[in-house]
């Protein structure tokens, strides 16, 4: 055993591999601990350097370290780290072929490793302890601890082996680490690595330059858009709950202009290495990734971490927003929450164990409470942990900047406090809350608790709002988690100095999110157009444009753009090109042609009257051409019949021309004069083109009701229409 006694030592490594002058928070401390053999367990948030406290005693140890890590993404960007600095660092785990795990065996045993990531399930193979057995092992790492534990979140049950696996190499000094870790999982983690007697150092869960932000889950991929064009070209990670959203998001960023990327398990490893190293390399600014897989990238200057989806625990959603300015800088932290994603995640847990889904559902719970409540994000954070926030505004989440509305609490937090005593300090809130507001349920019932004092006392409010005044409690520490017993409640030494002396005490109501609208059940993208949305003043303005341009082209104003395309613009204020080709019944081919007066007045009046444009309000969505448009596009192109064309994609002739005028309507341009010319006499061309020509509409049954087209066919006019929309239009 290498011990050091000069602190200079260190500093000189620290220098020397990492560049850093001095070391952060009790890092020296830890690492001194670690290199005088003691076992040692680290809680440490996510951003302030855990990775160090063994990486290098590592460096100035004797012998391989072994760091076992749950993430094959974080093994390989740090061990790409660790060869930067120029340290030979190597990863064990199952993307490694038969031949590179024999080289890296031979290099271990060759003392040319100094660090070695290996994830659980491979260190469960006999044949890797057996390796290890012949090495000469300096320490090992344990990092994400809170795997371990069944309590926590992203619970391994290979994680509960790991004691076993080391005893196996010997009686080696052991350092465990994790970003979240509440009492009741520290105390889980240590008895299950036996290492009670272990020296622990908890650093603050305080990350001072983290912005908190819930928002309820209503237009969501709109305040999206929003947010990330306010945030354009910096670097951030969105979470999402599924694959498919994950794709959907990605797709729909790209669509929008942003760099972004999808990350997730079901991906080939080529592409998620790929997309990875994009993100860390700056050609990806945002990479959206499932709340399951997790990210394990360490980069510094990710400045915004988005939850798109409620995660499924406090610690995931503490671990999750550490990935945000880990270098010190700003950090967005921001959450959509509805109660609908509470219930796909309560669903998720109906296989589990009973006990299993009932710590699922208390962590919901706290997710729940986290986000509905109205205390100061950081405080509640903090309060999870163990931690006390004395201050009572941080200044830095939603819940202090935008205050919610207060009032004296004293008597309810009193009735709380009570509710808990005369239940024997045995129960969770929602029992409690039961009891306050009189319900009587089965439980209440075989606990006889409706002959208790406080029995109804709380009648008159709610059970919402009794939950709230009980977290609220808690919070304020009147109230206390019982750590033996997930879920309930006893009373703090503040809470009993309370009942006998109370005094004034400022609680706040709830944020309300019962008219939440979740994403799924959004009905369209786009803003909604209809006659009382629009701007009745713009869309004159843009009528008496049309008109004037028609004037100037000799064409009927229809043709330049139809009424509902003018309500749409004098409802979303286009002021690009690509705004206004969103418009329904636009496109680009018509911005190119007939676009530039209709922004330019719409830039003008937006600048006037200082109003929110499409930039901010349009969500693009990605454009899904049919393979049957793009082979109708192709064949007209060739000049094909279109009975033809009809047979080749299973369409009836009626059905194609539908295709067709949609396409012509959304500004393609198609030359059917090929086929009208044999199909269509000249004359009734002729005749058909100028009704088109002079008409107010372009309606199909204005056309076919009037007189002077009595003698020809539906078919006939429709085909003239789509070559004078063509022509014209687009």
């Amino acid at each position: 055993m290498m011990l050091v006694e000069e602190k200079d030592t260190l500093k000189l490594k620290l220098k020397e591999i990492f560049g850093y002058s001095q070391f952060r928070g009790n890092q020296e401390t830890i690492i001194q601990n670690l290199l005088d053999g003691r076992n040692t367990f680290v809680i440490m948030p996510t951003g302030a350097g855990k990775s160090l406290c063994y990486q290098l005693p590592a460096m100035v140890h004797d012998g391989l370290a072994i760091v076992i890590s749950p993430l094959i993404a974080l093994m390989k960007n740090q061990v790409d780290q660790m060869n930067a600095y120029g340290v030979n660092a190597r990863f064990l785990n199952s993307t490694l072929s038969k031949g590179e795990i024999t080289r890296l065996k031979k290099d271990c045993m060759n003392g040319v490793v100094k660090l070695l990531y290996v994830a659980p399930e491979s260190l469960n193979k006999e044949e890797n302890i057996e390796f290890l057995q012949k090495v000469n092992v300096s320490f090992v790492a344990i990092d994400e601890a809170h795997c371990i534990s069944e309590w926590g979140h992203d619970f391994r049950p290979e994680y509960r082996r790991i004691k076993t696996m080391i005893q196996q190499l010997g009686n080696l000094p052991v350092i465990a680490l994790t970003a979240t870790a509440t009492p009741k999982v520290q105390i889980d983690i240590q008895r299950n690595l036996q290492m009670e007697e272990a020296d622990v150092f908890v650093s603050s869960f305080n990350r001072k330059n983290l912005y908190y932000e819930v928002r309820p889950k209503k237009e969501t991929k709109k305040q999206l858009i929003k947010f990330l064009k306010d945030n354009k070209g910096k670097s951030g990670v969105i979470y999402c709950l599924s694959r498919k959203k994950v794709e959907e998001i990605a797709q729909l960023l790209t669509v929008n202009g942003f760099k972004a990327a999808p990350y997730h398990a079901g991906l080939d490893p080529d592409v998620r290495e790929k997309n990875q190293d994009g993100f860390l390399n700056e050609d990806i600014d945002i990479i959206v990734a499932t709340i399951a897989f997790g990210m394990g990238i360490d980069k510094p200057d990710v400045r915004f971490v988005i939850h798109y989806d409620v995660p499924k625990s406090l610690e995931g959603y503490y671990q999750e927003t550490g990935r945000s300015g880990r270098d010190g800088l700003e950090g967005h932290c921001l959450m959509f929450y509805s109660h609908n994603d509470l219930n796909k995640l309560e669903k998720f847990n109906k296989d589990k164990s009973v006990q299993e889904r009932e710590n699922a559902r208390v962590l919901l719970q706290e997710m729940e409470f986290y986000a509905e409540s109205p205390v100061c994000r950081r405080r509640q954070l903090l309060h999870y942990f163990g931690e006390e926030y004395k201050q009572d505004n941080c200044g830095m989440c939603d819940n202090c900047v935008h205050p919610r509305e207060r009032f004296e609490g004293s008597e309810f937090v009193k009735i709380a406090i009570e509710a808990v005593k005369q239940t024997g300090e045995r129960f969770g809130i929602q029992h409690l809350v039961n009891v306050i507001v009189g319900l009587e349920d089965d439980y209440v019932k075989s606990y006889g608790h409706f002959n208790l004092p406080i029995y109804g006392k709380g009648g008159d409010e709610n059970t919402d709002f009794w939950k709230s005044i009980v977290r609220q409690a808690l919070i304020y520490q009147y109230l206390e988690k019982d750590i033996d017993n997930i879920g309930v409640l006893k009373i703090s030494e503040r809470g009993e100095a309370f009942l006998k002396k109370p005094h004034n005490v400022e609680l706040a109501k709830d944020h309300d999110f019962t008219t939440d609208i979740d994403e799924e059940e959004e009905s369209s993208e786009r803003p909604p157009v209809n006659a009382k949305a629009y701007d009745p003043r713009l869309f004159e303005m843009l009528k008496t444009l049309r008109k004037q341009m028609a004037k100037e082209k000799d064409l009927p104003p229809y043709v330049i753009f139809q009424d509902p395309s003018l309500e749409e613009m004098a409802t979303t204020y286009p002021t690009t090109k690509d705004d206004l080709a969103q418009v329904n019944g636009v496109g680009m081919g018509k911005v190119n042609k007939f676009g530039a007066a209709f922004i330019e007045l719409i830039l003008k009046y937006v600048d006037d009257n200082d109003i929110e444009t499409a930039s901010d309000v349009i969500v693009k969505s990605s454009v899904n051409k049919s393979k049957a448009k793009i082979q109708i596009i192709n064949q007209v192109d060739r000049k094909v019949d279109l009975e033809e064309i009809a047979e080749t994609i299973n369409h009836s002739f009626e059905d194609l021309l539908t295709e067709i005028e949609n396409i012509v309507y959304s500004g393609t341009k198609l030359n059917l004069g090929y086929y009208i010319d044999q199909a269509v006499d000249k004359h009734k061309q002729e005749d058909i083109y100028d009704y088109f020509m002079n008409a107010e509409t372009d309606s199909l049954e204005d056309a076919f009701n009037d007189e002077s087209l009595m003698d020809y066919s539906e078919e006939e006019i429709r085909l003239i229409r789509i070559k004078f929309m063509s022509e014209h239009a687009n």
